[in-house]
């Protein structure tokens, strides 16, 4: 484990060592800020549903950015054999990426609490509603980083990763649109397979086992296979 920490704390170092990090954070946060203003101004309710939804379809876009190079850089620049001959373990190399940039969309995340305390200077919100929106948007960003490193793991281009990235994405967060071509099993596995099916049920304050499962089975799925493709060198 604490080699796991040593990765993690190496990952974070290497992102706020340079300005790309700050620049992420501000432009996102810039972002956010603007859509959040517009989104209450316009709907006039103390909540923050709406604003759920919209960071959710914006993570789309910027999660794979941020995790395109995470294993792909490593591979391209020849320091993956360094680290797959080192102490640590394929397992470790996983973690270690994946707890780094969940930490650093943490810290994302934590930064538009703000919007809780706005909304209640305007009025009485929902808090239990806001908190699981917030728990909501975090698992989802988390499945999204896994995803991301995941494709990161299958070549040296970043580019191809993050476009690999937004193929998976936009296939589960657009999938429920097509249930009106099917019914039965193939209309009910589309709805539980598209993110924006679970992400409702928490921005409106549900927060369901079945929701919980479908975000950690999806972590855990894209990490395992991240490791195996490590450690079967897939990428070569």
């Amino acid at each position: 484990m604490n080699k796991v920490l040593v990765l993690v704390k190496k990952e974070l170092h290497s992102y706020f060592s340079s300005p790309v990090a700050y620049i992420i954070l501000i432009a996102t946060l810039s972002l956010f800020n603007i859509l959040f203003f517009m989104i209450v101004d316009q709907n006039r309710e103390v909540s923050l549903r709406d604003v759920f939804q919209v960071m959710e379809f914006m993570f789309i876009f910027i999660i794979p950015l941020l995790t395109m190079k995470l294993l792909s850089e490593e591979k391209a620049n020849g320091t993956m054999e360094f680290l797959l001959t080192s102490p640590l373990t394929p397992t470790m190399i996983v973690l270690g990426k994946y707890f780094g940039m969940l930490i650093l969309y943490s810290l994302l995340i934590a930064l538009t609490g703000t919007y809780y305390f706005i909304v209640e200077y305007f009025g009485e919100p929902d808090a239990i509603q806001i908190l699981s929106g917030y728990i909501g948007i975090w698992l989802e960003g988390a499945f999204f980083i896994a995803i991301g490193l995941l494709t990161s793991s299958w070549t040296r281009n970043q580019i191809i990763a993050a476009m690999t990235s937004y193929l998976i994405l936009f296939s589960l967060y657009f999938s429920v649109t097509f249930t009106k071509y099917f019914t039965g099993f193939a209309e009910s596995f589309l709805i539980q397979m598209s993110t924006r099916t679970h992400l409702e049920n928490f921005a409106i304050g549900l927060i369901s086992p079945s929701d919980i499962s479908y975000y950690l089975a999806g972590i855990l799925l894209c990490l395992v296979l991240t490791r195996i493709s490590i450690n079967h060198r897939l990428w070569q």
